[in-house]
């Protein structure tokens, strides 16, 4: 139904009506040819919502001659579409409401956290009488995917086995088989996840898994905060984990102990929305948090075994988020429209475990986090976050750690970047299950896995990053980079390593980030050689590996 100009001017009064008059002569005297009022014009002139347009395109786009091919268009014809019903789950506004540039935006960036849609945009396409026309446009990939990947990490192998598929009958669903051998465990892992059941904002996430060293079990239904504006959210989820760990003295296994993890919270919060730019939300549950180690079965190496903890206790959590988003790419992903957080964002929570709830302890839980966003990703951008969590038992404080992560990104051509990193920990009387390590996945490139074990550390990387036009068979681009990584540990290791202090490496490597598939990770495949050490490295650590970043 469309609403005359009249209708509108009654209800904002007067001083819309100059407004009115400018956004109606550009779209007439121009006729099919005038520009779109801007989002601000339409908002000032109060537009309401007319139609909502979904133009879903598939993987490949026919009439473009270079992806017109016989096995593109097979694709096409195989897979199924996403359904209207998935995109309009996920839109923040409806026919009938008042224009707001900002819900398309958000909307967008919604959208586009699907890992079945490569990139969304939504954006008026007509306007007349005070009525604008909104069209979502999406691009699926291809969504069944068998999953047969090799990585190798800190000289350690990673071999996964399996079959997934994110957006099941184009529904949105995720399931997953799939067979990992890693250097910790065996596993044979089952996964399903709607982030829309039943066509609401609720999510739900089960994970059932066999491992050679226990099993797994999650189950978690939750409702977000799922937009800036949305005003409450509840949930909960629980899980059952049992396995084997081990210590590493110089990336080798040195101990083990076994661990069970029984864990349970519930919770619910609440919102006065978006307030001139700012959302703050209040959270309140209760968690129950018990954590049993006892000697592994069949063990092959010495048992040092954490003490048991049981926590048990309600909490209150706050979160205080600033609206400032940013768009761009070829930055952490090559060729792909990149959503960044560049505001201020504090969130905290505290709790209080006592024996009377069933606890084994009396202890204060709080947990703190700060992102903070400078510049312009465009040119130059700070990005910066600190994290810090803890216990607070008998007057001491126990299992206390401060992380801080400064991300610096320096846009020198559309083609180049340069990042660098800074991030420490600093730990204090950490739980023995908590240690703080480098090497490998962790950091340091050029090291084994968990090289190096302490309770504080200190990385520092630098990076200069290549983005390129080669597109192999119009299915991934391509990317490189040469890096260098300085990085220690400070501290005792339980098992009592030699630290060899300050460790340096510097490497190169490719990137290759798939653009027709579901997923948003980028393949890397990095040389890197090591400067200190013990004389047992190898001289040249090769490390290939998906990342979620370049």
């Amino acid at each position: 139904m469309r609403h005359g100009s009249s209708s509108n001017v009654g209800r904002g009064g007067i001083c819309r009506f100059p407004v009115l008059l400018a956004v109606a002569w550009a779209v007439q005297s121009g006729a099919q040819e005038a520009p779109l009022p801007k989002n601000e014009d339409l908002e000032a002139a109060a537009a309401v919502i007319g139609n909502i347009v979904l133009e879903k395109r598939n993987i490949f786009d026919l009439s473009d001659p270079k992806e017109n091919k016989w096995l593109y268009r097979w694709a096409n014809r195989l897979h199924i579409v996403t359904r209207d019903s998935v995109i309009r789950n996920q839109i923040l506004f409806e026919e009938g409401d008042t224009f707001s540039g900002r819900l398309l935006e958000e909307t967008e960036r919604i959208v586009r956290s699907n890992r079945f849609i490569y990139d969304a945009t939504v954006e008026p396409v007509r306007y007349e009488d005070g009525v604008v026309d909104v069209k979502v446009t999406t691009q699926d990939v291809w969504s069944l995917t068998p999953d047969v990947s090799f990585s190798r990490s800190g000289g350690e192998n990673r071999t996964a086995l399996g079959i997934e598929e994110t957006n099941l009958l184009g529904r949105g669903q995720l399931l997953r088989l799939k067979w990992i051998d890693s250097v910790d465990r065996t596993s044979t892992q089952f996964d399903f996840e709607d982030r829309n059941l039943g066509s609401s904002w609720v999510s739900m996430f089960l994970r059932l898994a066999d491992n050679s060293d226990g099993d797994t079990k999650i189950l978690s239904i939750v409702r977000p905060f799922h937009a800036l504006d949305a005003r409450w959210s509840a949930g909960g989820w629980a899980s059952a984990d049992d396995r084997r760990t081990a210590l590493y003295q110089l990336g080798d296994e040195a101990a083990e102990y076994r661990h069970e993890r029984d864990y349970v919270t519930g919770f619910g919060g609440w919102s006065a929305g978006l307030r001139d730019g700012w959302v703050r939300r209040w959270t309140a549950g209760y968690v129950f948090d018990d954590n049993r180690f006892s000697e592994a079965v069949d063990p092959t190496l010495p048992a040092v075994i954490p003490e048991d903890r049981k926590l048990i206790y309600p909490f209150l959590g706050l979160e205080v988020l600033q609206d400032d988003f940013s768009t761009t790419s070829n930055t952490n992903q090559i060729g792909r429209t990149e959503d960044f957080y560049m505001g201020t964002r504090f969130s905290a929570s505290v709790g209080w475990a006592d024996e009377s709830f069933g606890a084994d302890r009396d202890a204060l839980i709080v947990s703190a986090t700060l992102n903070l966003g400078f510049g312009s990703l465009d040119k130059t951008a700070l990005l910066l976050t600190g994290i810090t969590s803890g216990r607070r038992e008998g007057g001491n404080s126990k299992n206390a750690t401060t992380s801080i992560r400064a991300g610096f990104y320096h846009r020198q051509s559309e083609k180049r970047l340069f990042f660098m990193e800074l991030s420490g920990t600093a730990g204090h009387d950490l739980d023995l299950d908590n240690p703080v390590q480098l090497g490998g996945k962790s950091g340091l490139r050029g090291y084994p896995l968990r090289y190096q074990t302490g309770d504080s550390k200190a990385l520092f990387s630098i990076e200069q990053r290549y983005f390129t036009d080669w597109y192999p068979w119009r299915l991934f681009r391509v990317g490189g980079a040469i890096f260098a990584d300085v990085g220690r540990t400070w501290g005792e290791n339980p098992i009592g390593e030699r630290n060899y202090g300050w460790l340096k490496n510097v490497g190169f490597g490719f990137r290759f980030a798939p653009t027709r598939f579901s997923t948003n990770k980028v393949a890397h495949l990095d040389f890197a050689f090591p400067l200190d050490g013990d004389p047992s490295i190898d001289s040249v650590q090769i490390l290939l590996e998906a990342k979620r970043s370049f």
